[in-house]
Order: C-alpha cells, then sequence, then structure tokens
C-alpha cells in the first residue's frame, strides 16, 4: 500500500507543491467541512508546541475527525521507558493518522517506515518542518502573487532552524535567491550551502543585519535563537540578541516586502514592527489551518476534486 506520510518537504515535485497551494485555498474559501468525520487524528508532541499542535487540531476539528493525543510526553508510557516504535505502533491501532513532533531528528522518517497509517512530521530536531513549509510557501504565493524568481532573506538561527531548512528545500523549484543573514556561530549549516549548489540555487551569506543589507527583500524571513537547540548557555547568551528587526529598517525595503515568522518571537523582532503593514507573521500563522487542512486530507487520500464538491 502506498505511504502517503509526509516526513519531508525534498519529496514534494513542484506539481506536487502547487496542487497543495491551490487545496489550501480552497480551505480558506470554507475552512468547515465534513470530510474527516469519520477519522481519528492522532497528535503525539514529544516537545513543546502552540501553534503547529492547536493549528493541526482546529483543522481536523473543521473537518468534523476527532482528535486524540499528547501534549506532555511525562503523562505517557514514553516516561516509563516505552520505546518510540511501541508508541508508534500502539496510536496506530486507534488513529487514522499521526501528527507527530519529536526531539530526535529522523523520528518521523522511522516512524513513518513503521506504522501502518501515514505520519505527518511536525518538526523532528533541528531536521525538518515540512508542514510549516506548506504555510509559508502558502504566505509567500498570497503576498507576491508567485513562488518564482523572489529574493528571500534568511535571517537568525540558520544553523538550528528546520523551517529554514525545510524552506530552502521547497524552494528549489522556483528559481530563488536566497540571502543567508546570520552571526558566525549561528550560520546555514555546510550540508544545505551543498544543496543549494547542487540545485543551482543562488545564494549570498551576510553576517550583519543593517537597513542596508536587507532593502532587496521579497520576503525576510526572521527566525529565533533556538535556547533549547544550545549545549552552551554561554553561547546562547552571546548571541540572542544579534539581530533585532526594528520599524526603522523597513524605510528603504521594497513596497512588496512581506516579514514571516514561524513564531514564537522572542525578541528579534520589535514591537514597533507589529503595526507596519510589511508585517504578516499573524497572517501567516492564520494560513496554517488551511495548509494543515490540505495536509491532512492529502494524506488520508483526499482528492482536490472531492474538496471542491464537498462545499
Amino acid at each position: 500500500m502506498e505511504n502517503r506520510s509526509l516526513v519531508t518537504i525534498a519529496d514534494y515535485s513542484k506539481e506536487k507543491i502547487l496542487y497543495m497551494l491551490q487545496m489550501a485555498a480552497e480551505f480558506e474559501k470554507n475552512p468547515n467541512r465534513n470530510l474527516l468525520r469519520s477519522k481519528v487524528v492522532a497528535t503525539l508532541f514529544f516537545e513543546p508546541s502552540t501553534r503547529t499542535r492547536l493549528s493541526f487540531e482546529t483543522a481536523a476539528n473543521r473537518l468534523k475527525a476527532r482528535v486524540i493525543g499528547f501534549s506532555d510526553p511525562k503523562a505517557t508510557s514514553s516516561s516509563k521507558g516505552e520505546s518510540l516504535k511501541d508508541t508508534i505502533m500502539m496510536v496506530s491501532n486507534y488513529a487514522d493518522v499521526i501528527v507527530m513532533r519529536h526531539y530526535l531528528e529522523g523520528a518521523a522518517q522511522y516512524a513513518s517506515e513503521i506504522a501502518p497509517v501515514p505520519i505527518v512530521n511536525a518538526g523532528d530536531g533541528a531536521n525538518q518542518h515540512p508542514s510549516q513549509t506548506m504555510l509559508d510557501l502558502y504566505s509567500i504565493y498570497k503576498t507576491q502573487g508567485t513562488l518564482e524568481n523572489l529574493n528571500i532573506f534568511l535571517v537568525g538561527d540558520l544553523k538550528y532552524g528546520r523551517t529554514v531548512h525545510s524552506l530552502i528545500q521547497a524552494m528549489r523549484h522556483f528559481n530563488p535567491t536566497f540571502h543567508f543573514v546570520a552571526p558566525a556561530e549561528l550560520k546555514m549549516p555546510e550540508e544545505y550551502k551543498l544543496y543549494c549548489k547542487e540545485y543551482q540555487i543562488k545564494y549570498e551569506e551576510h553576517s550583519e543585519f543593517t537597513a542596508e543589507t536587507i532593502q532587496d527583500a521579497d520576503i525576510l524571513y526572521m527566525t529565533r535563537v533556538q535556547r533549547e537547540r544550545f549545549t552552551d548557555l554561554m553561547e546562547y547568551e552571546r548571541v540572542k540578541n544579534v539581530f533585532i528587526l526594528r520599524n526603522s529598517m523597513l524605510a528603504a525595503t521594497r513596497p512588496n516586502l512581506k516579514i514571516l515568522h514561524p513564531l514564537p518571537r522572542v525578541n528579534e523582532i520589535s514591537y514597533d514592527v507589529d503595526e507596519s503593514p510589511k508585517a504578516y507573521y499573524y497572517q501567516q500563522a492564520h494560513n496554517g489551518l488551511f495548509a494543515r487542512q490540505a495536509i491532512l486530507c492529502d494524506v488520508l487520500g483526499i482528492t482536490l476534486d472531492e474538496i471542491k464538491k464537498e462545499q
């Protein structure tokens, strides 16, 4: 039987990405449908989450699915030493699809190989976050009218930021120019720069974050410095406040610029930016509902035509 899991955005072709954006657009027209009325969605979050977990659960509820799961592994048998395999196999008995966030890179891939039901990767360590990437792509498409030939600036924690890693892989189909803006300690890992070279993705690196640096951006993608990824807290203290976006930095930027952020924000975007028409991170989070409705339906074998019929 075909494995319809979503583990990495790299598995999506250009045609598949555009198809999923069409599905998300249908759900934005009407998010309340009966498409998953007989389905059970399990959300297993071994790491903390607000937006991802709640938007997946809201997506399921608005499609009339039932939701089971946990947001605190301390309240589950994993705290007693139960293996990830046994947890996945057990939950597969109860659910039609499993949405899982895990602190170990590769955990979602492993789960997809053993589970008899589809797995949706809701973040595995510093590796991948494909559902976030789908809502990012939908947000970019909505605000720019295209995914093609854009200047995309990725700022902040590019070393541990799984959202920017996934975005690079998804955008390989659309001829972007990336600008990697990070302190030396958090620069883009070599493996992703090699990926860019392999797929002929243009990129530049910047170690300073100024108004001049970002004036040609179409998309400014800010990320927080992730304290939970650091083993050396002194290193975290050194870099946590290095790059802060302030409203005054936006004066000379392009009129079509939109500022994205996967959230949560700590202090890398000043609150005075919130009032700018170029700030789009709250709308971006809202788009997560429609993108995740599309993902749930797709992994469960529901097509765009079926969605259009079920108004």
